[in-house]
């Protein structure tokens, strides 16, 4: 796992080296093991190395065997997780390192842009083809890992994160406001366009071909299977989805260095947990974060009684209202393509607990609500409205605050777009819901999340739901098998049940939440007038608003007020260019 970024010239001279050197270094959080660097022909990649398998050897960039006919280099931020049976099925490949990278180069050489179609796994990858003169780009089909890219009329530049581009001047700190609407009214952004002008997302399962500094070829892998459900009975359901979920864990476990887990105590940490407790010889190492907050779930004991009857080794920690006001401003800052999740906050503490406990790799729940309906939103779109229902995501976090300057008419454009295009012959609308899900909010969200959380702590986050075979049975349940007496996830929360009781699967739990709202309220007459003199703050909302806003309370104005004290630490940091200087409220007040 790494960071990667690259410049291909449209007038075929070399890339600036400086340039290339500020993009390293911006990345250099990702992959503080190694750095390597490739350069011909008018294209200059870069890679920041995290060593996770191929301690030795594993050095990037990885080029073709000398001779070959078609030379090419690749680098990459990856995890290919089938890498051991590729590289039994490439007969006649010569290797020369034991990457788990340098089979996807092999595969490109003889299939070409069909290559990722082979792959399994979590990636971004580049790949210089100097033969045809081209740059090619791949990322996963859930958007695990990410990759970004910027167009100009004499160069094309592309890195892992915006905030590298940014650094090493390949694209302006110009804020989009499309995507600032989405963001507070969502928490997160939707479709290629991201936040800044000029810088684009590389699609999930996307693959793009670049001559000559500009994309001319664009295709895409798809990460859900079409059709129906299947008409399986439970207990086929059962099998198909064991063995399954057995096959992921065990790859997702290939790794040179030490792993651990993150554990909640629910569903989808439970049974992640159960199957590594029966592939491995040694105690899991299990990490918990948990909140002492009046009125706020604590997760923490539970998770440990789980953790003891796997025999799991578990380590809890508190995020606290201190680290809230402590941390927020440097977990803004790693953002860089913002998402104002709550969440953010107790994975940043969880990562850094991670690695000084020596860890570099961490296997995480993250897909399980959205493969197999967890979320009870699932339920209400499913539901007639007159007893009920009601579309997802309807209701934007400012409706009806009368706090910004425009109402924001446009911002569920991208969803809609999504809910378009994911109304696909034979699919419930149950599924369409996942679907949807997984268009935008898994990867722009949770997965954006995950991605800079860890890697600001230079770990690796890997997600046992999210792989080909496990979609391919979960997705295509049938709904009964999914949701049942009003919960979601059943089949999966019967197979935890069975391997792991101490779990309590069945069982009603809250909700995941961190109490911000509490403490953004006991200190929202000195937090308000702070962030409304933000610039990016002032611009989008009106006078006054801002302070009666964190002067107020309630759910509604809460959420409201945690967008904003993000997005003004946000914009700080990316748009106006300021380092964060402190804690929440010494970085709001200071100038420089």
């Amino acid at each position: 796992m790494c960071g990667i970024a690259g410049i291909m010239t449209a007038d075929g001279s070399p890339p600036s080296e400086p340039v290339l050197e500020r993009l390293a270094d911006a990345l250099a959080h990702r992959g503080p093991d190694g750095r390597g660097r490739h350069m011909a022909d008018g294209v200059g990649m870069v890679q920041t190395r995290l060593a996770i398998i191929d301690l030795e050897t594993g050095d990037q960039p990885i080029y073709a065997p000398a001779g070959a006919a078609d030379a090419a280099a690749i680098v990459a931020n990856a995890e290919i997780y089938n890498y051991v049976e590729l590289r039994a099925d490439l007969a006649g490949a010569e290797f020369t390192t034991r990457s788990d990278c340098e089979p996807a180069l092999h595969l490109y050489l003889r299939h070409g842009l069909d290559f990722t179609g082979l792959l399994r796994g979590m990636y971004a990858i580049a790949i210089h083809d100097r033969a045809r003169n081209r740059l090619v780009l791949a990322r996963d089909p859930f958007g695990i890992k990410p990759l970004y890219y910027t167009e100009s009329a004499g160069r094309f530049a592309f890195a892992s994160e915006p905030q590298a581009l940014l650094k090493a001047d390949l694209a302006a700190r110009a804020l989009r406001t499309e995507s600032r609407d989405e963001l507070f009214q969502l928490q997160f952004t939707c479709g290629r366009r991201t936040a800044f002008k000029g810088i684009q997302r590389l699609l999930p399962g996307e693959t793009i071909v670049v001559e000559r500094g500009h994309v001319v070829k664009r295709r895409r892998r798809k990460a859900l299977p079409d059709g129906a459900p299947e008409a399986w009975g439970a207990a086929e359901a059962g099998r198909r989805l064991a063995d399954a979920l057995t096959d992921s864990v065990t790859v997702h476990q290939r790794s040179d260095v030490p792993y651990g887990m993150f554990l909640s105590g629910g569903v989808d940490s439970s049974a992640l947990l159960a199957l590594m407790r029966e592939l491995n010889d040694e105690p899991v190492h299990a990490f918990c974060a948990g909140f002492s907050a009046p009125g706020v779930a604590d997760e923490r004991d539970h998770a440990r009684v789980v953790a003891e009857a796997a025999g799991a080794r578990f380590e809890a920690v508190e995020f606290a209202e201190d680290d809230f006001w402590r941390l927020l401003p440097a977990v803004a800052a790693a953002m860089d393509d913002p998402a104002a999740d709550y969440a953010l906050l107790p994975s940043y503490k969880l990562a850094r607990l991670a690695r000084e406990a020596g860890l570099k790799v961490i296997l995480t729940g993250e897909g399980g609500d959205e493969l197999f309906a967890g979320y009870g939103r699932y339920r209400r779109n499913a539901r007639w409205r007159l007893f009920g229902g009601r579309p997802m995501r309807s209701r934007g976090a400012f409706d009806g605050m009368d706090v910004l300057r425009t109402y924001p008419g446009n911002w569920r454009a991208g969803i809609g777009m999504a809910e378009v295009a994911e109304k696909r012959p034979g699919r419930t609308r149950l599924q369409v819901a996942q679907a949807v899900d997984c268009t935008d909010w898994l990867p722009h969200d949770l997965l954006a999340k995950l991605d800079r959380c860890l890697m600001a702590h230079g770990v690796e986050g890997r997600t046992p739901f999210l792989d080909p075979k496990v979609a391919e049975v979960a997705f295509r349940l049938p709904d009964r098998l999914k949701v049942r007496r009003g919960l979601g996830k059943w089949l999966l929360r019967r197979f935890v049940k069975r391997r792991l009781p101490s779990a309590r699967p069945f069982s009603r739990k809250r909700g995941f939440t961190v109490p911000v709202a509490g403490w953004i309220a006991g200190r929202g007459r000195d937090l308000g007038p702070l962030v409304a003199r933000q610039p990016g703050v002032r611009e989008a909302c009106r006078p006054g608003a801002v302070e009666d806003l964190f002067a107020g309370s309630g759910k509604r104005q809460g959420r409201a007020a945690w967008n904003l004290l993000f997005f003004a630490l946000w914009h700080r940091t990316h748009i106006e260019g300021l380092a964060p200087e402190g804690d929440v409220f010494e970085t709001l007040a200071s100038k420089t």
